[in-house]
């Protein structure tokens, strides 16, 4: 099973936008895909879910998680790195069952020049401490609002090439 995780909490994020074109363009390749918004985290995760503590609500999250074999993380660069919320995600599911051996894509964006690529760096780490191997072809999106269109659509050449040349190497994968 393949889930996306849009790594952020904002409402109508560009995360969100490119969370849902690679599920589109994974579905056009055969492949159906999950969506996991953390906006839909539980408010107070991080007094109910945290240190061996489950609650019901999160105990879905923690489901959908164990399920997923591929997991594809669109992360947006916050202060120089990926949001927290992100890591708090894989704080509250259970370790090591979570992650272990399964595979994984990571694609930066922001709304600079760099396409969060100190971010992705810093969440590749996170992913060999909890065992997640990563698919060598990280993406770095820069500059995403000229990168979609009004429908959430990458609309860029180059992007879309790359993006297409990434979802070809993780079903492999």
């Amino acid at each position: 099973m393949v889930t996306i995780i849009a790594g952020t909490n904002r409402p109508n994020s560009n995360t969100l936008k490119v969370g849902k074109y690679y599920q589109q363009q994974l579905k056009l390749k055969g492949i159906e895909a999950g969506l996991l918004n953390l906006e839909h985290l539980p408010a107070d995760v991080l007094n109910t879910d945290m240190y061996g503590k489950r609650s019901a609500e999160f105990q879905k999250i923690q489901d959908l998680i164990n399920e997923t074999t591929k997991f594809l993380f669109i992360m947006p660069e916050y202060n120089g790195s990926y949001p927290g919320v992100l890591k708090v995600l894989v704080d509250a599911c259970n370790f090591p069952d979570s992650f272990y051996d399964k595979k994984a894509a990571l694609v930066g964006i922001s709304s600079g020049k760099y396409g969060n690529i100190r971010g992705v760096d810093h969440f590749t780490g996170v992913c060999h401490y909890v065992h997640l191997n990563v698919l060598p072809l990280r993406l770095h999106i820069p500059n995403i609002k000229t990168e979609l269109d009004a429908e959430g659509n990458l609309i860029q050449p180059d992007t879309i090439k790359f993006t297409n040349e990434q979802m070809d190497k993780f079903i492999k994968f």
